[in-house]
């Protein structure tokens, strides 16, 4: 079981998600602008956000999955949840898994992703000591490519007709990024 605990970065607590973050969730997923390069159609419903909530809580019990909430400290947004980062598909063995991340629309452009993916990240290679994390993207996703590439992940492989979103076909740009990398680059020798 993952036991709650929170990540504070210069902006933002990152927490886990709670049952009470429903509608916050829903107004997330429920537009289409910022569904468009996500592994599913916009929600229709906030029952939706009940569901992924409790499969949410139920990979905090057996630990499939990681998701935390972006939560802005200051401003006009305080306390609400606007974004959330999920680290899943963990393969123990190998010391690896899958990140993903999505923020609400009317948050883009102010780097709160860079910004939670910087901790998550650091959380992943020195908490979870895991060695690898892998990133799978739309390839016509441009910003979230450069925001990879701005946390030193190397593009590994563009694999064909992967996922049907919708009932659009799509491919998939995955990314990786090992943890000697990212010591490496945040630590850069003197």
């Amino acid at each position: 079981m993952f036991t709650p605990f929170t990540l504070q970065t210069a902006r933002l607590t990152l927490r886990f998600v709670e049952p009470g973050d429903a509608e916050a969730l829903f107004r997330i997923m429920s537009v289409e602008a910022t569904m468009r390069y996500f592994s599913s159609t916009p929600w229709q419903a906030l029952s939706q956000a009940v569901d992924n909530i409790e499969q949410t809580l139920k990979g905090y019990r057996d630990r499939t999955a990681l998701r935390l909430a972006m939560v802005p400290r200051d401003g006009e947004h305080a306390g609400e949840v606007i974004g959330t980062v999920t680290l899943y598909a963990f393969d123990l063995r190998n010391k690896r898994c899958e990140i993903g991340y999505i923020l609400g629309q009317p948050h883009w452009g102010r780097r709160y992703t860079q910004e939670a993916l910087r901790a998550v990240i650091d959380y992943a290679f020195e908490t979870l000591q895991l060695r690898r994390l892998e990133a799978d993207i739309h390839p016509d996703n441009i910003a979230s490519e450069r925001l990879l590439q701005s946390l030193h992940f190397q593009r590994e492989g563009h694999l064909r007709q992967r996922w049907y979103v919708g009932d659009e076909v799509s491919d998939s740009i995955i990314y990786g990024l090992l943890r000697q990398d990212w010591q490496a680059a945040i630590h850069p020798a003197q």
